[in-house]
């Protein structure tokens, strides 16, 4: 039998590493790999292993990283070992520095009785006291005597398991990594283990490089409650046509096993459609179009989730630079220097608006990493660049093109901001293009496969950002942002036209009771990220700061809403509440000011046919009222610590307590005592 030692030599073990950062690590790695003399082409060797970098971090936290590289480049499989005493920034997923190296070479060959010694190291290093171990080894011999002797233990055990009877199977996982060598059985290990903990029976079936381990059969697929998915790559999956299936990453499986098998054992998941199994050909596509729809929620929330640092942050201190002007006696009469009529003033605008302006960016390039992992970033915050300042950049284009004698036609009236043509895609524009340019870059990844493997480590530092941005800008000059400018034209006029028509009422009451419905889910961002995507709309476009302000006023008023109206409710109906829920009152109230609106969420789940309705009503007429009395923000959060800036401060109160009272008195009426059915 094969064993880690008969890969690894004192040769290649060093104890007393040392790296600047994770490229000097992979360096030295691969230099102490040469040493074990497998390796016959160091240069294509080095580009495999940061390719591999390149699609996601090998990190796998806890201190550890794995590198690791399958090439032709590899003459014979080996290991290389590195302990760092200080650590290095490794990109890790729990952001600790890594202190514990293994660079892994495996040839691309047929034969793979080297991955079974590499599982067995991938797990053992999930052990704490395995890694401490190794970290405190005083010599490269100590060091593989530490190794040889947990092998041999988990040879034992794995023995002995072999030999125990199977008992119930409650949960079936599948992992899988694309080079198959060490996350899969890292992965396998920690749901394992994490099954043995919560007192579930778990079957993992591991698809690596040497092919499919532990194969699942259809009874215990059949039998078992829910189905986990850990892998990064493809695995069989119409054999879990109708299961409820969890489905994430690899390294998901990895650092939150016992999460997901908690979900899987209470079944919460969606049922699984395979191609062709549904019952009916519409059942089907209804499950695909709810999954593609839940993968393009998750992404866009991924943009979203970066970007509001940017617009909190920024928002507030253009906000502070209002109030700043307002207490200096500079309102109305500052005309288009408000907001930087004084010195400390222009200064807060300048860096508020400097980090407003990454907003689009950020989104757009948080959106394409979610799709494309780090390749996308640099293209999708190069289209969010493009989206946020529109085409008036080519205009020199057109003008060279005129000079040739050629008619730019359609060319000149439609991509360049010509004849009073609005390029500026802006907000709408930037997930569109943070979309876009996920799929580019996957796109690229497929169509550069067959490129020689010592051109490897080029795709993602040349090929993908080099012919991406290229792509994306086309796209954006030529297509969405004349397209999209348009679209934001149209969108300005016709919410212009609502204010002008005395019916921005109905705005400030739809916004409102959006932030109430879900508080924090889907339908409360959908708000959100209007009303912030008003606020970046109207720094472009003066004419729609009014109703702009207005909409911001309204979702922020309307999030305030649910929290208070609930915490009065637990204070003048207790009867309605349990004795825990009572206690939450002054929080609810905290974080109802702070425009927290997630405050609600535990009253809402407990009893969503009650308070849901109500908190919707009490935030709908905030926000309504708001609007009536044309109260303005231009800060994008704050709650009451942002009210100096507000316009019409007093009536925006109002609106606040008439809501959150209106949401208490029905909380009162509709809801049952805490205890009855």
């Amino acid at each position: 039998m094969m064993k880690v030692k008969d890969l690894l030599s004192p040769g290649s073990i060093d104890l007393n590493g040392s790296a600047s950062g994770k490229q000097e690590a992979i360096d030295k790695m691969v230099a102490l790999m040469i040493r074990r003399g497998n390796i016959s082409d160091e240069a294509a060797y080095h580009a495999a292993v940061v390719a591999r970098e390149e699609e996601s971090t090998t990190a796998v936290g806890g201190g550890i990283a794995i590198p690791h590289a399958k090439s032709n480049a590899v003459k014979a499989p080996g290991l290389a070992a590195m302990v760092l005493k200080n650590g290095v920034d490794y990109d890790s997923p729990d952001g600790d520095p890594v202190k514990l190296i293994f660079l892994i070479a495996a040839p691309n060959t047929k034969e793979n009785i080297h991955l079974e010694v590499l599982s067995r190291l991938s797990t053992l290093l999930m052990e704490d006291s395995f890694t401490n171990a190794l970290l405190g080894a005083k010599s490269p011999e100590q060091f593989l005597s530490i190794i040889d002797k947990a092998e041999e233990d988990a040879v034992a055990e794995d023995e002995a398991k072999a030999k125990a009877p199977t008992g119930q199977i409650d949960i079936v996982a599948v992992t899988a990594c694309p080079t198959g060598i060490a996350h899969t059985y890292m992965a396998a290990k920690s749901l394992e283990t994490a099954g043995e903990a919560l007192g579930y029976g778990v079957k993992v079936e591991t698809r690596g490089s040497g092919g499919a381990k532990n194969v699942l059969t259809p009874d215990e697929i059949r039998n078992a409650k829910a189905v986990i998915v850990a892998a990064d790559t493809k695995v069989p999956m119409d054999r879990f046509n109708g299961k409820k299936l969890i489905e994430v990453h690899v390294a998901d499986g990895i650092h939150k096993a016992e999460y997901l098998l908690e979900r899987a054992y209470k079944g919460d998941a969606p049922v699984y459609t395979a191609s062709g199994g549904g019952s009916s050909d519409s059942a089907s596509s209804s499950e695909e179009v709810g999954s593609l729809g839940h993968q393009a929620y998750t992404h866009l929330m991924s943009g979203v989730s970066h970007m509001l640092p940017f617009v909190v942050g920024g928002g507030i201190l253009v906000a502070l630079a209002f109030l700043v002007d307002t207490l200096a006696g500079h309102g109305a009469d500052a005309g288009g220097m408000f907001g930087s009529a004084t010195p400390l003033s222009a200064f807060l605008k300048s860096i508020g608006g400097t980090a407003m302006g990454l907003m689009v960016p950020v989104l757009s390039g948080y959106i394409a990493f979610s799709i494309a992992d780090r390749p996308g970033l640099a293209v999708g915050f190069t289209g969010g660049m493009i989206a946020s300042a529109g085409n008036p950049a080519l205009s020199g284009f057109i003008d060279t093109w005129t000079q040739l004698g050629t008619d730019g036609g359609i060319i000149q009236k439609f991509a360049f901001s010509a004849d009073g043509v609005n390029t500026v895609s802006g907000f709408l524009g930037g997930i569109v293009i943070g979309f876009v340019s996920g799929f580019v870059v996957n796109w690229l990844k497929k169509v550069t496969e067959g490129l020689p493997e010592a051109m490897a480590g080029v795709r993602p530092t040349l090929i993908y950002p080099l012919c991406g941005i290229f792509i994306v800008g086309v796209l954006m000059y030529f297509i969405f942002n004349p397209i999209i400018g348009m679209v934001n034209t149209a969108l300005s006029s016709g919410l212009n036209s609502i204010y002008n028509s005395g019916a921005i009422w109905l705005l400030g009451l739809l916004l409102g009771a959006m932030m109430a419905i879900d508080m924090g889910g889907p339908i409360n961002k959908a708000a959100y990220v209007f009303g912030t995507g008003m606020l970046a709309q109207a720094a472009d476009d003066p004419t729609l700061e009014t109703v702009a302000f207005i909409s911001m006023a309204a979702v922020m008023v309307g999030g305030m809403v649910p929290p208070v109206g609930i915490a009065l409710a637990c204070k003048l109906f207790p009867k309605k509440f349990t004795e825990e829920e009572k206690a939450s009152w002054v929080s609810n109230l905290i974080m109802g000011a702070s425009f927290i609106t997630e405050g609600a969420i535990p009253f809402a789940a407990a009893d969503p046919g009650h308070v849901i309705p109500c908190t919707m009503a009490g935030a709908g007429v905030a926000g309504l009222l708001s609007a009536l009395f044309g109260c303005t923000l231009r800060a994008p959060h704050g709650g009451v610590f942002v009210f100096a800036t507000v316009g019409n401060p007093a009536m925006y109160v109002v609106a606040w307590l008439v809501g959150s009272a209106i949401t208490c008195a029905m909380l009162g009426f509709l809801k049952k005592d805490a205890g009855t059915n």
